[in-house]
């Protein structure tokens, strides 16, 4: 299978993992993390109607996940042969297992679509009316089931590239926990944007929130995480001590400090602590303060691949 198909290059001529790469870690950490919030917030309320929060989800978790495809599938070296990494399957190796998860994972994605506009499938499309109560007799359990896939999804993205033994930066066991924070933080984001913006939820609705409340400890986890990373190379042995100059050296230490921790940190930080509780009024403060944090997790996919491939032995 390694001889047919190579994740090292598509869009690009370099050996290596790219920027479309890095666009697909974000992408699917968003779909993943986007989908574990509403389902979190549907099991802790015991909702039963498709709330725009749940719907927002199950359009974000689905189709993020399919443009991530795009990306992954476009940087093989033979993009039109990807089908055969679908019927041959390693068992040792994580990427194996990545696809075999992502199988089962982009149609349990595709039926929570199907759950979140149940009402307006059965008016439009009244024939898929019995596919739909066949779904419902299962839907405690496929909801429990893609729960489980989407954390899943979002430790994937980080144990794929934390196998690559030569890259320190990459090599970490803390890459596949700081990969699912952040897909939760990026989640968020999404969700309240498309929540808000496509579906007009209320910014004062109990769901929106929660979603508030859990984007501060998220953060937290996702910076003490990202010291973790910093401490344990800057302990560690000569190689590591390379690989943590990517933080204070070179293009990418600019991404990590100024995107990540300047765009993707401290703005929404600063946002909230100079408008408040005026936040949710404010559609301009609100998109902005959204999108630092997604453009933080991305600027920080970005660092972990390109700073990771750099800085090694």
């Amino acid at each position: 299978m390694n001889e047919i198909i190579n994740y090292s290059s598509g869009f690009t001529e370099e050996i290596g993992w790219e920027w479309p790469i890095s666009i697909y870690l974000l992408l699917a950490g968003i779909s993943g993390g986007a989908i574990i919030v509403a389902l979190l917030i549907r099991f802790y309320k015991n909702q039963v109607e498709s709330t725009a929060v749940y719907k927002a989800s199950a359009l974000v978790s689905f189709f993020t996940i399919l443009l991530g495809m795009v990306c992954l599938v476009g940087d093989l070296t033979r993009p039109l042969m990807f089908w055969k990494i679908l019927i041959n399957y390693n068992w040792t190796s994580v990427m194996s297992i990545g696809v075999a998860a992502l199988l089962l994972y982009i149609p349990l994605a595709f039926v929570a679509v199907i759950y979140a506009f149940e009402k307006e499938l059965r008016e439009k499309l009244p024939f898929l009316c019995g596919i739909i109560d066949i779904l419902n007799r299962f839907r405690a359990v496929l909801e429990g089931v893609l729960f489980l896939f989407a954390v899943i999804i979002c430790a994937y993205t980080g144990f794929l590239i934390s196998v690559l033994v030569r890259f320190p930066l990459l090599n970490t066991s803390i890459l596949p926990a700081l990969f699912v924070i952040s897909g939760l933080s990026a989640g968020t984001a999404a969700l309240c944007i498309v929540a808000r913006r496509f579906f007009k939820e209320d910014a004062h609705s109990s769901d929106m929130a929660i979603l508030h409340k859990v984007e501060w400890p998220i953060m937290a986890i996702e910076i003490m995480f990202l010291f973790m990373l910093y401490i344990s190379l800057a302990t560690g042995n000569a190689a590591n001590e390379t690989a943590q100059a990517g933080f204070h050296e070179g293009v990418w230490s600019n991404v990590f400090w100024l995107g990540i921790v300047g765009i993707g940190f401290i703005l929404p930080l600063v946002l909230n602590f100079l408008f408040g509780k005026k936040i949710a009024n404010t559609n301009v403060v609100f998109y902005v303060s959204a999108l630092c944090s997604i453009i933080g997790v991305l600027c920080l996919r970005l660092f972990i691949i390109y700073a990771g491939q750099t800085f090694s032995i």
